[in-house]
């Protein structure tokens, strides 16, 4: 369990000190682009390049209060608060989708309020399915690659991008591996779960594949633990350590999840037919099952049940970021879907601006209630 512990302390290190990983890789002579929801890593990444999420963080806002109105979702805020403070500072360039409302206002307020940090836009079709959304999702990552061109000096290459699709597509097998890995073994607790997703998000991608290879190689030869409540979570972050400590307290374990910044990003890989830049046109042009991404059929709340289902899970836990709108929309159906299934369902809201998790507590412990009863 020493090997474990100590892999663990690594992953919690680096999901709670970007800065020291981004001054790292500054200082090895790497440029940082900051990316976001769905943009394209791989790009950054064949340009030589470290791409690192930039997802906000529990921050109280004051600089950012300038350009945004109190309700606009606090990830935006909070990313726009940390690049106006200088958590940022070294960072080439920050690639903002225009997938909500609140990402189409956060690119252009940054463009104002952090000009030091170069914004690049990244323009995804909602109706991606049909040629033109390939066409349109082309025609995107090409601008991405001008403006990536003009901040980086470094040229863009297919058969770079090619090596870089395949780093991305092991990550992302890696990643849907070691979650039913975590799910056999309840002592590994809900923060270590989170700091093993949110690590990646400012890891290279090849370091972070090695260190959940190793991960995963020391828990399949150990003994499970005792076991705790299996539940779901689904939201687009959960990574608020009082609430992860909440969960941890009320013996929940989450063992899958439908959350943004988790499991929602490793989905997909890349296409297997043409150039390489076409393979990451169809990755994106095929993802379903996403709040931000246009489905009138709303697969999405049947995919939830399903997940649930598949993975032992007693209820799903909703994790609401306050004033999503789309997140919310989708909310009623989940719980009717859950109910039909018999899988338990509750919401619960946050930001990142909270300080008193005591109603979250509140609620939690009582959705613990309802699981064992």
């Amino acid at each position: 369990m020493a090997e474990v512990k100590e892999l663990l302390a690594r992953f919690h290190e680096a999901a709670s000190n970007p800065k020291a990983l981004k001054d790292k890789y500054l200082a090895e002579g790497r440029k940082v682009v900051l990316v976001n929801y769905y943009t394209p890593e791989e790009i950054v990444h064949a340009m030589g390049a470290v791409p690192m999420g930039a997802w906000g963080a529990d921050v109280q806002l004051s600089e950012a209060k300038k350009y945004f109105p109190a309700f606009i979702c606090s990830i935006a805020q909070s990313a726009v608060e940390l690049g106006m403070k200088g958590a940022y500072e070294g960072a080439s360039a920050f690639i903002i989708p225009s997938l909500c409302d609140s990402l189409k206002v956060m690119g252009q307020n940054w463009k104002v309020a952090v000009p030091s940090i170069k914004f690049i836009p990244m323009t995804y079709p909602q109706n991606r399915k049909p040629d033109f959304g390939h066409a349109f999702t082309r025609a995107g990552y090409d601008r991405v690659i001008k403006d990536l061109t003009e901040v980086l000096g470094d040229t863009f290459s297919e058969d770079k991008l090619a090596a870089s699709i395949a780093v991305y597509d092991k990550h992302n097998a890696v990643m849907r591996e070691v979650v039913p890995v975590l799910a056999a073994h309840p002592e590994i607790t809900n923060e270590d779960r989170c700091a093993i997703f949110k690590s990646a998000t400012f890891m290279l991608k090849e370091e972070h594949t090695a260190l959940v290879e190793e991960l995963i190689a020391c828990l399949k030869g150990q003994e499970a633990g005792k076991g705790k409540i299996r539940i779901m979570t689904s939201g687009i972050l959960c990574d608020a350590p009082d609430l992860l400590k909440i969960l941890d307290e009320a013996g929940l374990q989450v063992v899958c999840d439908d959350v943004a910044a988790e499991s929602r990003q490793y989905k997909a890989d890349c296409g297997k037919e043409g150039t390489p830049l076409d393979r990451l046109v169809e990755k994106y042009c095929s993802m379903d099952n996403d709040t931000l991404l246009y489905d009138a059929n709303k697969g999405r709340i049947q995919y939830i049940v399903d997940e649930a289902k598949k993975a032992g899970a007693k209820g799903v836990l909703l994790v609401l970021t306050k004033f999503c709108d789309p997140e919310e929309f989708d909310v009623p159906m989940i719980r009717k879907a859950c109910e039909a299934a018999g899988i338990a369902s509750t919401v619960i809201e946050v930001d990142r601006q909270m300080v008193n998790y005591e109603q979250a507590k509140t609620a939690i412990e009582t959705f613990r209630d309802v699981l064992e009863a």
